[in-house]
Protein backbone atom coordinates (compact mmCIF):
# COMPACT_ATOMS: atom_id res chain seq x y z
CA UNK A 1 0.00 0.00 0.00
CA UNK A 2 1.27 3.28 -1.03
CA UNK A 3 0.12 6.64 0.38
CA UNK A 4 2.23 10.08 1.45
CA UNK A 5 4.44 10.81 4.82
CA UNK A 6 2.57 13.61 5.96
CA UNK A 7 -0.38 13.71 8.43
CA UNK A 8 -2.98 14.44 5.48
CA UNK A 9 -4.44 11.21 3.85
CA UNK A 10 -4.26 10.33 0.53
CA UNK A 11 -4.57 6.79 0.50
CA UNK A 12 -7.79 4.76 2.35
CA UNK A 13 -7.38 1.05 2.86
CA UNK A 14 -9.97 -1.26 2.01
CA UNK A 15 -11.57 -3.48 4.52
CA UNK A 16 -9.80 -6.55 3.26
CA UNK A 17 -6.42 -4.87 3.11
CA UNK A 18 -6.99 -4.23 7.16
CA UNK A 19 -8.49 -7.60 8.18
CA UNK A 20 -5.45 -9.28 6.89
CA UNK A 21 -3.32 -8.57 9.84
CA UNK A 22 -4.36 -8.56 13.56
CA UNK A 23 -2.72 -5.10 14.11
CA UNK A 24 -4.33 -3.27 11.43
CA UNK A 25 -7.64 -4.73 13.09
CA UNK A 26 -6.89 -3.52 16.05
CA UNK A 27 -5.47 -0.11 15.23
CA UNK A 28 -8.30 0.36 12.30
CA UNK A 29 -11.10 -0.61 15.27
CA UNK A 30 -12.35 -3.49 14.07
CA UNK A 31 -13.22 -1.28 11.02
CA UNK A 32 -14.79 1.54 12.13
CA UNK A 33 -11.84 3.57 11.05
CA UNK A 34 -12.76 2.85 8.43
CA UNK A 35 -16.23 4.78 8.42
CA UNK A 36 -16.22 8.00 6.88
CA UNK A 37 -16.74 10.89 7.81
CA UNK A 38 -15.93 10.99 11.33
CA UNK A 39 -13.81 7.72 11.79
CA UNK A 40 -12.61 8.68 15.01
CA UNK A 41 -16.04 9.58 16.59
CA UNK A 42 -17.23 5.90 15.26
CA UNK A 43 -14.09 4.51 16.32
CA UNK A 44 -14.76 6.15 20.02
CA UNK A 45 -17.99 4.91 20.03
CA UNK A 46 -17.45 1.82 19.16
CA UNK A 47 -14.98 1.62 22.19
CA UNK A 48 -17.49 2.88 24.05
CA UNK A 49 -19.81 0.07 23.42
CA UNK A 50 -16.92 -2.46 23.97
CA UNK A 51 -16.68 -0.81 27.34
CA UNK A 52 -19.93 -1.60 28.60
CA UNK A 53 -19.99 -5.43 28.08
CA UNK A 54 -16.00 -5.54 28.86
CA UNK A 55 -15.69 -3.76 32.31
CA UNK A 56 -17.98 -4.49 34.89
CA UNK A 57 -16.17 -5.94 37.56
CA UNK A 58 -12.86 -5.97 36.77
CA UNK A 59 -10.69 -4.57 39.78
CA UNK A 60 -8.63 -1.00 39.12
CA UNK A 61 -5.33 -2.70 39.46
CA UNK A 62 -6.36 -5.32 36.35
CA UNK A 63 -7.64 -2.23 34.49
CA UNK A 64 -4.57 -0.14 34.47
CA UNK A 65 -2.85 -3.00 33.35
CA UNK A 66 -4.93 -3.75 30.87
CA UNK A 67 -4.91 0.58 29.97
CA UNK A 68 -0.93 0.32 29.83
CA UNK A 69 -0.34 -2.70 28.07
CA UNK A 70 -3.61 -1.38 25.19
CA UNK A 71 -1.37 1.59 25.18
CA UNK A 72 2.32 0.26 24.84
CA UNK A 73 0.89 -2.28 22.35
CA UNK A 74 -0.82 0.92 20.23
CA UNK A 75 2.66 2.44 20.01
CA UNK A 76 4.22 -0.45 18.33
CA UNK A 77 1.09 -1.38 16.31
CA UNK A 78 0.45 1.88 15.33
CA UNK A 79 4.15 2.60 14.10
CA UNK A 80 3.72 -0.91 12.09
CA UNK A 81 0.94 0.03 10.48
CA UNK A 82 2.04 3.45 9.74
CA UNK A 83 4.54 2.00 7.97
CA UNK A 84 3.21 -0.18 6.11
CA UNK A 85 0.73 2.55 4.77
CA UNK A 86 3.68 5.25 4.10
CA UNK A 87 1.08 7.36 6.13
CA UNK A 88 1.85 9.03 9.48
CA UNK A 89 -0.97 8.91 11.53
CA UNK A 90 -3.69 8.11 9.28
CA UNK A 91 -7.03 9.09 10.72
CA UNK A 92 -8.92 5.81 9.91
CA UNK A 93 -6.26 4.45 13.01
CA UNK A 94 -8.69 4.78 15.86
CA UNK A 95 -7.04 2.21 18.19
CA UNK A 96 -5.81 5.84 20.11
CA UNK A 97 -9.53 7.01 20.86
CA UNK A 98 -10.28 3.46 22.06
CA UNK A 99 -7.69 3.20 24.59
CA UNK A 100 -7.53 6.80 25.66
CA UNK A 101 -11.26 6.82 26.04
CA UNK A 102 -11.36 3.69 27.89
CA UNK A 103 -9.06 5.80 30.16
CA UNK A 104 -11.44 8.67 30.58
CA UNK A 105 -14.49 5.87 30.82
CA UNK A 106 -12.66 4.29 33.50
CA UNK A 107 -12.13 7.38 35.61
CA UNK A 108 -15.29 9.20 35.78
CA UNK A 109 -18.45 8.87 37.12
CA UNK A 110 -20.72 5.58 35.80
CA UNK A 111 -23.90 6.95 34.89
CA UNK A 112 -24.60 7.77 31.27
CA UNK A 113 -25.06 10.96 31.78
CA UNK A 114 -21.38 11.29 32.74
CA UNK A 115 -20.13 9.39 30.21
CA UNK A 116 -22.13 11.45 27.50
CA UNK A 117 -20.61 14.56 28.48
CA UNK A 118 -17.16 12.52 28.52
CA UNK A 119 -17.70 11.71 25.05
CA UNK A 120 -18.49 14.66 23.77
CA UNK A 121 -15.31 16.91 25.68
CA UNK A 122 -12.84 13.94 24.39
CA UNK A 123 -14.17 14.11 20.93
CA UNK A 124 -13.97 18.10 21.14
CA UNK A 125 -10.67 17.97 22.51
CA UNK A 126 -9.48 15.23 20.35
CA UNK A 127 -10.38 16.82 17.30
CA UNK A 128 -9.59 20.73 18.26
CA UNK A 129 -6.07 19.43 19.84
CA UNK A 130 -5.77 23.01 21.74
CA UNK A 131 -2.14 23.95 23.25
CA UNK A 132 -0.10 21.77 23.95
CA UNK A 133 -1.60 19.17 22.13
CA UNK A 134 -0.60 20.28 18.55
CA UNK A 135 2.46 20.68 19.16
CA UNK A 136 2.85 17.50 21.04
CA UNK A 137 1.02 16.18 18.28
CA UNK A 138 3.30 18.11 15.64
CA UNK A 139 6.60 16.94 17.41
CA UNK A 140 6.13 12.97 18.18
CA UNK A 141 6.42 10.58 15.15
CA UNK A 142 5.45 7.27 15.02
CA UNK A 143 3.54 5.10 16.82
CA UNK A 144 4.09 7.43 20.24
CA UNK A 145 2.66 10.34 18.28
CA UNK A 146 0.18 8.37 16.80
CA UNK A 147 -1.11 7.36 21.03
CA UNK A 148 -0.47 10.55 22.88
CA UNK A 149 -2.09 13.13 21.40
CA UNK A 150 -5.20 11.22 22.36
CA UNK A 151 -4.02 10.70 25.86
CA UNK A 152 -3.30 14.77 26.10
CA UNK A 153 -6.98 14.87 25.11
CA UNK A 154 -8.28 12.50 27.77
CA UNK A 155 -6.43 14.32 30.44
CA UNK A 156 -7.87 17.10 29.18
CA UNK A 157 -11.30 15.36 29.09
CA UNK A 158 -11.01 14.40 32.79
CA UNK A 159 -9.65 17.76 34.07
CA UNK A 160 -12.77 19.16 32.85
CA UNK A 161 -15.05 15.97 34.29
CA UNK A 162 -13.54 16.66 37.60
CA UNK A 163 -14.39 20.02 37.65
CA UNK A 164 -18.11 19.25 36.48
CA UNK A 165 -17.95 17.09 39.32
CA UNK A 166 -16.76 18.96 41.84
CA UNK A 167 -18.31 22.16 41.07
CA UNK A 168 -21.37 20.57 39.35
CA UNK A 169 -25.10 19.60 40.13
CA UNK A 170 -24.09 16.41 41.90
CA UNK A 171 -27.43 14.92 40.71
CA UNK A 172 -26.09 14.54 37.53
CA UNK A 173 -23.00 12.42 38.00
CA UNK A 174 -24.17 9.83 40.62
Amino acid sequence: MTGVSTRHRTTWPTLRWVFSDPARILMFGFGSGLIRPGSGTWGTLLAWFLWVFVSPGVNNLTMGIFLFLCFAYGCWAAHRVSQAMGVQDHVGIVWDEFVAFWLVLWLVPGSLLAQTIAFVLFRIFDTVKPPPIRQVDARFKGGIGVMVDDLLAAVYTLIVMALLVRFGPAVYFS
